[in-house]
């Protein structure tokens, strides 16, 4: 069987669907119209989307990492959990903290999954389920999705710093924290980078939507910014943050991968993912976390 022809305009589509409110029905319908028909717009949409039931390029039982769930102070009254993973061996005594900020699909395996991969660079990664507080990540994407919607600003960022906090002092960590986030988790790490100060070293945000210019001065971190060049909604704000950027003082690096799509990172979706871009934005952020984490 030849497979379905998946044009820019549908991924588009589909990036409009998971970020700007337009319901399943009517993805389809527009599916349906771009590809010739509904059966090709059922075929097509699984190669879009991400699949849960892909598989790890880390698995959860791999030997070389420790992982575990835990559970800490939020920003207001309320707990949050999330998962905890560490290198099983490490030459050094201590080691940086990366707290990994998932997409707006939640806490998913995927993300679990980039955890382990950092944890396995020599990181004590902490990847926070920011739904914990409404009962966690749900199995259903479109479930998740609202629920991240209907999230408080304000609140999950306080959430955030909080987790920076209880990360400095996680046994054998060595008080250097950094972030990294992907997507809706991108414009957390921006954020938080925000409202940290200097709590936090170094801030990682792939395709994240920019944060408020006048925000931009509070900044501490080192920043370090991936974008895909097919990303036109998130494209829009690069040359403003930057501006604010270099006003401030602040210490970045921004990269545009020139053929890649939004998420293009996440390696469960078999249209969306670039493997060369996701390689080259991958050593990049190792590479600065190093540098910033030790």
């Amino acid at each position: 069987m030849t497979p379905p022809k998946i044009t820019q305009a549908m991924i588009d589509l589909y990036d409009h669907f998971t970020h700007e409110g337009l319901d399943r029905r009517a993805l389809m319908t527009g599916l349906a119209r771009l590809a010739g028909g509904t059966a090709a717009a059922a075929a097509i949409l699984p190669l879009i989307e991400a699949s849960p039931a892909a598989a790890s390029i880390v698995a959860d039982d791999d030997k070389r990492v420790i992982a575990k769930t835990v559970e800490w102070p939020g920003g207001t009254v309320h707990r949050l959990s999330g998962y905890l993973v560490r290198p099983a061996v490490s030459n050094k005594l201590t080691l940086g903290a990366v707290m990994v900020i998932h997409e707006n699909r939640g806490l998913t395996e995927h993300i679990r999954d980039v955890a382990r991969r950092l944890a396995l660079e020599g990181f004590i990664v902490l990847a926070p389920d920011f739904l914990s507080p409404d009962g966690g990540t749900p199995a259903d994407e479109d479930k998740a999705r609202a629920m991240i919607g209907a999230l408080g600003r304000d609140a999950t960022v306080a959430d955030g710093v909080a987790t920076l906090d209880y990360m400095a002092k996680i046994r054998g960590a060595n008080a250097r924290v950094g972030t990294v986030g992907f997507c809706w988790g991108g414009g957390m790490v921006n954020a938080v980078a925000c409202a940290a100060g200097a709590r936090l070293r170094a801030a990682v945000a792939y395709y994240g939507p920019q944060p408020p210019v006048a925000l931009v001065p509070a900044i501490k971190a080192r920043m370090l910014l991936h974008y895909g060049g097919l990303d036109q909604r998130i494209d829009a704000g690069i040359a403003a943050y930057e501006a604010a950027l270099k006003a401030a003082n602040v210490k970045y690096e921004v990269f545009v991968y020139p053929d890649a799509n939004h998420a293009f990172n996440n390696d469960t979706s078999a249209e969306r993912y670039n493997k060369a871009a996701a390689d080259l934005a991958w050593s990049r952020t190792t590479a600065m976390l190093h540098d910033s984490l030790g």
